[in-house]
């Protein structure tokens, strides 16, 4: 993930979505209602996709915002209730009229996300946010234009035009701030190269990938993405599958041996004879899994939605009941109406609709500057609940290459280092992991590397070459068995290594032992997490006995090895049916599914586009230490959301009351003007509290 911003890859042409004919389903959106903080539910211009539609939408909330903000103004200034407020008198002729037509565009232009959304939660049967201002402001709209003709009362058009500008700039905040909707299933479907090489007879010609059939043979060059699953019917090369299957090095594939289309050529031609194409590739299977999870998962509902079906509930039931009491005891209808109406305006806080998007704001700019991009953020939210965290091993857990470990002369005429810069010659030129592992070493090392001379391949078994006169093998311990060369006892530990045997003149010189070394940090990240009654557990497509080392190493709670993709889902299903709320890192195409599976899904930011975008949060540094930060932090957020729901909604335990009349017989009714002071007071204090947050991650 070399780009954060990772959204401005081209925008794929969606006619041609999957390459593999898969009819291009259009995204469900009620599936992405609240992922994200994106209420795409309630914007039109469903057809637009991912980003753009992101950014679509916080334009269109942007722009709402300014238009009722300007008609605000006139609103509040000509309101009689404002007026008596301050003690000053503006009356032009036909204001309740003027009044009147301002508020409609306010309500019918400012309104429309709110009305909108009101639709698609009442249709899901989710009430939340967007219901109760849509109770609020049609309240208000409808009682206080009936006021214009006719019916007694007083008018609350300017109500109205504040909670809506306010409603408007909250979720334009909010919104701005998450990352946006996701485009996951593109990125999956990039992966596969666009044409692949048809071998016909001696001819190669290029055709597009939807063309190729079972039993084609294609040519695969070096450094070029596989076009589909097969089997290899000539020629050698190591292919890179991390992307695919997550194991670190790339394998060795030889002839009959199946290679799986989108993992990456290295150095070798290879001919492959096509076996999965389109629906039933490998790749597909993925992107079929990562749907049906991300489909699962949008059932969560994010804090102010749940705080709001409640006030919407509440506001209801004291509204109607307000209204029966009044006419109960006698009152004219019209003042049991503006009794209820009071109620039902007061109990859509305005600080509400800044309580949570301030602090959504503040806790993911923070995060950012901390290394935490969070794209979904009721996960976000959800993170202090983790019990369980699965990580995958390569690149999160270890550094995802190969290191050396030790080097160890056994001839007194050879030191470490000369072990080291001998057998360098040999394996510049190598593109294999092992050597790879070495030349980086000799780089650390400052150490020149010689020139080799009669380079030779030991079939299988190593590499030979003359180097400064001497004969050097750097060889695999079978060759040693074979030549019936003892194999010094401390050469092996129980760690994850592989060993590499150099040879001078025929003599045993020494070994160089090699792993997938575990990061610094991994083993403070642990304890954090212990410490917080996490279980930690790891998935790994490595073996056995690589995956309990690193696993006792760390003194992880338990491990499993040789994971293929889809069983990472199954470990994910398997702990959440325990009762386990469930994380899961990951940073390769194979944790995509798991990562949409899990409750909440954190890619490590040094891994691919795809898990980057099923993700709910992103590492940009891969450090272990950054996930128990992130816990910490979602802790933090989370209290100071429901400190704010408490500000934001205290004032109407006390409001709510007095609107209804409840003291009506010692003469006292809240009038909405006092009303509305208290709810300035309250968006103040909530707007100060979210601040607070900054200074909490400071401390870390």
């Amino acid at each position: 993930m070399e780009n954060h911003e990772h959204h401005n890859h081209d925008e794929m042409d969606h006619s041609k979505m999957d390459h593999s004919k898969m009819k291009h389903k259009k995204e469900d959106h009620s599936k992405m209602n609240h992922k994200g903080g994106d209420h795409s539910g309630h914007n039109p211009g469903h057809g637009e996709h991912g980003h753009d539609h992101h950014k679509m939408m916080i334009a269109d909330f942007r722009k709402r915002f300014w238009v009722t903000l300007v008609l605000t103004i006139p609103i509040l200034f000509f309101s009689p209730m404002i007026q008596d407020f301050f003690g000053y008198e503006f009356l032009l002729p036909g204001n309740p009229y003027i009044l009147f037509a301002l508020s409609t565009i306010v309500y019918f232009y400012g309104g429309w996300p709110f009305l909108k959304g009101f639709w698609s939660e009442i249709k899901k049967g989710a009430p939340g946010m967007m219901t109760l201002i849509s109770m609020a402001i049609t309240v208000a709209y409808v009682y206080s234009s009936a006021t214009v003709f006719g019916l007694e009362g007083v008018d609350f058009f300017w109500e109205l035009a504040t909670l809506i500008a306010i409603m408007l700039v909250g979720h334009w905040i909010e919104m701005k701030s998450v990352l946006g909707a996701s485009k996951a299933l593109q990125l999956l479907v990039s992966m596969m190269p666009a044409e692949a090489h048809r071998v016909k007879g001696d001819t190669i010609e290029d055709i597009p990938l939807e063309d190729l059939l079972k039993d084609d043979v294609i040519l695969v060059k070096p450094g070029e993405k596989v076009p589909a699953d097969g089997i290899i019917v000539d020629g050698s090369s190591y292919l890179n599958e991390s992307m695919l299957t997550g194991e670190s090095k790339p394998v060795k594939k030889d002839e009959n041996d199946k290679v799986i289309g989108g993992s990456v050529n290295g150095n070798g031609s290879i001919k492959v004879k096509v076996e999965h194409t389109g629906k039933d590739s490998y790749l597909n299977k993925v992107i079929t899994m990562v749907e049906e999870a991300q489909k699962t998962k949008s059932k969560m509902q994010n804090l102010s939605d749940r705080a709001a079906k409640w006030l919407t509930y509440i506001a209801l039931a004291i509204g109607f009941g307000t209204l029966a009491v009044w006419l109960i005891l006698g009152f004219p209808f019209v003042y049991a109406l503006e009794r209820m109406v009071t109620v039902m305006v007061i109990a859509c806080p305005h600080a509400l609709g800044l309580a949570i998007p301030l602090v959504v704001a503040i806790s993911t700019a923070v995060s950012a500057q901390n290394g935490l991009l969070i794209r979904n953020r009721t996960a976000f939210e959800e993170s202090r609940k983790i019990s369980a965290l699965l990580f995958d091993k390569t690149g999160t857990l270890t550094k995802g290459d190969f290191g050396v470990t030790r080097i160890k002369s056994v001839n007194v005429s050879y030191s470490n280092d000369e072990i080291l810069r001998l057998s360098s010659a040999l394996e510049q030129s190598s593109e294999h992991p092992i050597a790879v592992g070495i030349i980086k070493k000799v780089k650390e090392d400052n150490i020149t590397i010689p020139k080799p001379e009669n380079f030779n391949a030991i079939t299988g078994k190593g590499v030979e070459a003359n180097v400064e006169g001497k004969q050097v093998k750097v060889v695999s311990p079978g060759y040693l068995r074979d030549e019936k060369i003892t194999i010094p006892e401390d050469a092996y530990s129980d760690a994850a290594e592989t060993v590499v045997f150099v040879l001078i003149e025929g003599q045993l010189a020494g070994y160089i032992a090699l792993a997938d070394e575990i990061r610094p940090e991994s083993a403070e990240a642990i304890k954090i997490f212990k410490k917080n009654n996490i279980k930690v557990l790891m998935a790994t497509g490595d073996n056995e006995k690589t995956a309990k080392a690193v696993s006792e190493k760390l003194g992880l709670d338990g491990y499993y090895a040789e994971v293929l993709p889809h069983q990472k889902v199954e470990i994910v299903e398997e702990l959440q049916n325990k009762g386990e709320f469930v994380a899961m890192t990951g940073d390769g195409v194979n944790d995509a599914p798991a990562l949409a599976k899990a409750d909440v899904g954190i890619a490590v930011g040094s891994g691919t586009d795809v898990a980057a975008e099923t993700a709910d949060i992103i590492l940009v540094n891969s450090n272990p230490q950054d996930i128990a930060n992130l816990i910490l932090f979602g802790k933090a957020t989370y209290n100071k959301m429901i400190q704010n729901l408490i500000w934001a909604t205290g004032y109407n335990v006390v409001a709510i009351p007095l609107a209804a009349g409840v003291l009506y017989s010692s003469g006292f009714v809240l009038g909405p003007a006092v009303g509305a002071v208290f709810m300035s007071l309250s968006t103040i204090i909530v707007a100060i509290n979210a601040q607070l947050l900054k200074r909490k991650i400071g401390k870390k």
